[in-house]
C-alpha cells in the first residue's frame, strides 16, 4: 500500500537525517551491551536484531556483549539452587559456574545469534573460552567498616574480572562480516570459567577495539538528574561532578563507571540508553536527538 503524502515526508526526512550518521559511522566500530527488557520482550528482541543487521549492512561493525541474569536466576529457582549475593554479584560455586555457562553460553547467546540471523544477519556465538577471547582474573571482593581491624575479603567464587581482550578472533570476525555475539565468561590460564558482568566485558572489548561507541542498553531513560530529568549530554568532569554529589548512585553507578573508564581509554563516545524503546540503537545512532544519555570527552 502507497504511503500518503505526509507519510512519504516523514519517511524521506527520517532518511535524510540518518544519511550524515551513516556517513560518519561506515568502516567504525560499535560496541553493544545487550541486556534489561530488550532481552526478554518480543518486539522490543526483534527491533533489536533488525537494528544489528541494519548496522552492519550501511559498513558499520558492530559487537554484541549480552547479559543474561535473570535468565541464570529463573534457572536457579526451578532447580531449588538458592542464589546469595555480595554488593550486587552473584556468589558463584563450581555447580552454579556449571549452570551460568549452560544459559550464557548456551541457551541465551544462541537465541540472539538465531534472531539476528533470521533477521538477514551473519552473527557468530562466542563466549570467552573461544579463542581465548576473554583471558579473566578471579575478582576479590573486600569489605571495610569501623569495627575491623582489617579489610575483610570475601570469596565469591567463579566471578572475575577482565584481565585481556583476544581481539585477533574479533578482528577476524569483523573482517568476514560476521557479528560476533559475546557471552561474558572468561577463562583464566588454568582454564577455569568465571563469570563477568556484561557491563564490564562490553567496556573493555569498546576499549581495546578503540570502538567509535560504546552503547549500554538499560531499563531507565539514560541517566537522570536528582529531579529526575534526562541528562543527554555529559563530559568527564560533569560526570565526575553527579558521583562526587550522589545524583549517580547504586545500580546506575556500574554501568556509568564502565562508560567513563572506555571514554578515558580512547572511545569516541559511550550511551547509556534506553532499551525499552523500539529501535533504540538506530535511534541514538542515526538521530539528531538519540534516546539516551551521552558521555564523551569533551567538557
Amino acid at each position: 500500500m502507497a504511503l500518503n503524502r505526509d507519510a512519504a515526508i516523514n519517511v524521506a526526512k527520517v532518511l535524510s537525517e540518518a544519511l550524515p550518521y551513516i556517513q560518519r559511522y561506515t568502516g567504525k566500530t560499535i560496541v553493544v551491551k545487550y541486556g534489561g527488557n530488550a532481552m526478554v520482550d518480543a518486539q522490543l528482541k526483534h527491533s533489536f536484531a533488525r537494528d544489528i543487521v541494519m548496522m552492519k549492512l550501511v559498513g558499520i561493525n558492530p559487537v554484541v556483549i549480552h547479559g543474561g541474569g535473570p535468565q541464570i536466576g529463573d534457572l536457579l529457582h526451578k532447580l531449588n539452587i538458592k542464589s546469595h549475593f555480595v554488593d550486587g554479584m552473584r556468589v558463584t560455586d563450581t555447580q552454579t559456574m556449571n549452570l551460568v555457562e549452560m544459559v550464557l553460553g548456551g541457551s541465551v547467546n544462541k537465541d540472539i545469534v538465531n534472531l539476528i540471523n533470521r533477521n538477514g544477519g551473519q552473527a557468530i556465538g562466542l563466549t570467552g573460552k573461544d579463542g581465548m577471547l576473554i583471558r579473566a582474573k578471579k575478582l576479590k571482593v573486600t569489605r571495610n567498616s569501623p569495627a575491623m581491624q582489617a579489610p575483610e575479603i570475601m570469596d565469591i567464587g567463579h566471578v572475575g574480572s577482565v584481565q585481556s581482550i583476544n581481539t585477533g578472533v574479533l578482528d577476524m570476525l569483523c573482517s568476514g562480516d560476521f557479528i560476533p555475539v559475546i557471552a561474558p565468561i572468561g577463562v583464566d590460564d588454568e582454564g577455569n570459567a568465571y563469570n563477568i558482568n556484561a557491563d564490564l566485558v562490553a567496556g573493555k572489548v569498546a576499549e581495546v577495539l578503540q570502538a567509535e561507541k560504546l552503547i549500554l542498553l538499560t531499563n531507565t531513560a539514560g541517566l537522570l538528574d536528582k529531579q529526575g530529568q534526562l541528562l543527554t549530554g555529559l563530559g568527564i568532569h560533569q560526570v565526575g561532578k553527579l558521583i562526587a554529589d550522589g545524583t549517580i548512585h547504586s545500580g546506575m553507578l556500574p554501568k556509568i563507571e564502565c562508560a567513563l573508564n572506555a571514554v578515558k581509554a580512547g572511545v569516541k563516545r559511550a550511551h547509556i540508553i534506553d532499551g525499552r524503546v523500539s529501535h533504540a540503537t538506530l535511534l541514538e545512532i542515526f538521530t539528531d536527538q538519540g534516546v539516551g544519555t551521552l558521555i564523551t570527552s569533551e567538557a
